[in-house]
């Protein structure tokens, strides 16, 4: 179980926005922009969404 989850884009994806958004409001000093921070957790948000819709059509086709 917990291979899985190590070997997930959507997990390594949710971890990267978590300290992308982290970084942002506990280091004021890096220098990520809270607006910047908030664009790059959309994006990744929208990768999460996306990498769950592909894995759920193809298992559905199967």
């Amino acid at each position: 179980m917990f291979q899985t989850v190590l070997k997930s884009r959507k997990f390594w994806a949710a971890v990267i926005g978590v300290v992308y958004s982290f970084l942002a409001v506990a280091a004021p000093d890096f220098p990520i922009s809270e607006e910047a921070a908030a664009n790059g957790v959309a994006v990744l948000i929208a990768y999460i969404l996306g990498v769950a819709l592909e894995d759920g059509l193809s298992k559905s086709k199967s």
